[in-house]
């Protein structure tokens, strides 16, 4: 890992977007959601942050967070365990003054002491919704070059679909730009419209001192979200600065849109492109490598260490640990760790969280546009 200090602090909000995709964060939080066979979505974001240097990480939870817990431990993954800085959680009721949040303004309100007392001079703020590959030493260079008070990430793509189809906009916020000259001109709540946009990341840098002073100033008027109630009504004082990203960005805004981005690194394009660059690192789990039994078959998989292979898997993904037994057939499918689909069972278009076992003989199909989704420890 790169162990240069950036003079940057960043800031992860795990919590971000949970009631897009209620099923899967009935136990824990979007950060996480277990992503690409063997990775959590927080992984992303992570290992991008300590790619590019910055050696003190904070990520302010709010409730559900006790898987998340136990999958950062004390940040060792991510060479996130120092002396001064490395990797802090904070809960909510951490302190006297801090309670359950509702938008990135609230949960930044909760840490005001932590911020004031940090010496790093740029804060790097990202929610867990997406798994990109980023280098945010990169974005920080164009941010202190352009002389910007706030710099924002965006990605020119059409809205996910989750987003567009959501009936309830309360649930959570989202945003596109208006860009003239680099200089972000117009912040867009919850748009409709169709075809590419400048799609905002929520992944903002902006100097330490003046996010101090808006979070502040909206503590004391009550104002939760960010974007919405402090930087849209400051656009015109405050230089903000566009910051085009042209990876690969996986966002999850349902159930749907989270089968579907698992199912597109299936193709080695999609794969190579969010892996390509920076290492994206994870908890270590000691397993043996996957064993595939004579007569098992697999093709276009996406596949774990500690898995048993006996029967058939195709255009599936695997976590770590899950068993396929003989005769058993898989087919675009997500299976979760420790999954086990027992002898003779055929599925399709299933989602199985943790520990999940099919029955023998058992056989059960979603669709394409409605994977079923199996909670953790269920037995069908």
């Amino acid at each position: 890992m790169v162990n240069s200090n950036m003079n940057t602090l960043g800031i992860i909000f795990p919590n971000s977007y949970d009631l897009f995709v209620p099923d899967l964060v009935n136990v824990r939080l979007m950060a996480s959601i277990p992503f690409a066979s063997r990775y959590r979505l927080i992984d992303f974001t992570l290992s991008s942050m300590a790619n590019s240097g910055i050696d003190t990480v904070s990520v302010v939870v709010n409730n559900n967070y006790q898987s998340l817990i136990d999958h950062l431990g004390s940040g060792r993954s991510w060479d996130l365990v120092r002396k001064n800085g490395g990797l802090n959680i904070f809960p909510p009721f951490a302190d006297k003054a801090s309670k359950p949040y509702v938008g990135r303004a609230g949960a930044l309100a909760n840490i005001l002491d932590f911020l004031q007392n940090q010496k790093k001079k740029y804060v790097l703020l990202a929610n867990s919704n997406i798994a990109a590959n980023i280098d945010f030493k990169a974005m920080v260079d164009a941010h202190v070059a352009s002389g910007a008070d706030i710099t924002m990430a965006y990605h020119t793509q059409e809205i996910p679909e989750g987003f567009l189809k959501a009936k309830d906009s309360t649930k959570g916020y989202y945003y596109t730009l208006r860009i003239d000259n680099g200089r972000v001109t117009k912040i867009f709540v919850n748009p409709k419209d169709t075809g590419i946009q400048n799609f905002c990341m929520n992944i903002l840098i902006v100097d330490r001192e003046l996010l101090i002073n808006l979070v502040t100033e909206a503590s004391l008027l009550g104002q939760e979200f960010l974007e919405r109630d402090v930087l849209i009504p400051q656009l015109g004082k405050l230089n903000v600065q566009g910051y085009k990203y042209d990876g690969y960005v996986a966002t999850i805004s349902s159930i749907k849109t989270y089968f579907e981005e698992n199912m597109r690194l299936l193709d080695d394009y999609n794969q190579d492109a969010l892996f390509s660059g920076s290492p994206i690192y994870t908890k270590v789990r000691d397993d043996s490598p996957t064993r595939y039994i004579e007569g098992a078959k697999a093709q276009n998989v996406m596949v774990a260490d500690g898995c048993l292979i006996e029967g058939e898997v195709e255009n599936s993904i695997l976590f770590r640990g899950v068993k396929v037994e003989k005769g058993a057939k898989v087919k675009n499918c997500i299976l979760m760790q420790d999954t086990v689909v027992e002898k003779g069972a055929d599925i399709e278009y299933l989602i199985t969280d943790k520990n999940v076992t099919v029955t023998a003989g058992k056989e059960m199909k979603g669709t394409e546009t409605y994977p079923v989704y199996i909670a953790k420890f269920h037995t069908v």
